[in-house]
C-alpha cells in the first residue's frame, strides 16, 4: 500500500544536510523557483526548504509557499528518483497564484524524473 504522508524522515533537518545539496546540485529553475537535486544513500527523497524573507516579508506569505511545495512533495514522493531535494525560493514568488505555482512546481519535479534516468 502506498502512503501519502510526509514524516521527518523525508525532510532535511541540518545545516550539513543541506549543505551537501548545495555543494554539486542538478538544477531545474525557473525565474521564481530553483530546485536544486543530489542523489543521497536511502531509498526514498528528501525535501529542504529555503525562502528568505528578501524575497516574501509576511511570514503568512512564506508559510503559504512552504505549505504548497510541501504538498507537491507528499503527492510526488513515489516517482521521485531517491534525491535530497531542495526548493529555492526566488523574487516574484509571491505574485504566483497556487495553481499557476502548483503547475510550475510540478513541471520541475518532471524534470527531475528525466534527469534522474538519464544519470
Amino acid at each position: 500500500m502506498v502512503t501519502l504522508n510526509f514524516p521527518r524522515e523525508l525532510r532535511l533537518l541540518t545545516p550539513t544536510q543541506f549543505k551537501n545539496v548545495f555543494e554539486q546540485p542538478f538544477r531545474a529553475s525557473t525565474p521564481e523557483i530553483t530546485l536544486l537535486a543530489r542523489k543521497n544513500d536511502l531509498e526514498h527523497p528528501r525535501l529542504g526548504l529555503t525562502v528568505a524573507k528578501k524575497y516574501l516579508k509576511r511570514a503568512h506569505d512564506r508559510n503559504r509557499i512552504k505549505r504548497l511545495v510541501r504538498e507537491s512533495f507528499r503527492l510526488s514522493q513515489h516517482a521521485l528518483p531517491a534525491c535530497d531535494f531542495v526548493f529555492v525560493a526566488k523574487a516574484g514568488i509571491g505574485k504566483l497564484d497556487n495553481a499557476t505555482f502548483r503547475q510550475t512546481l510540478e513541471k520541475l519535479w518532471q524534470r527531475h524524473i528525466r534527469l534522474a534516468q538519464k544519470s
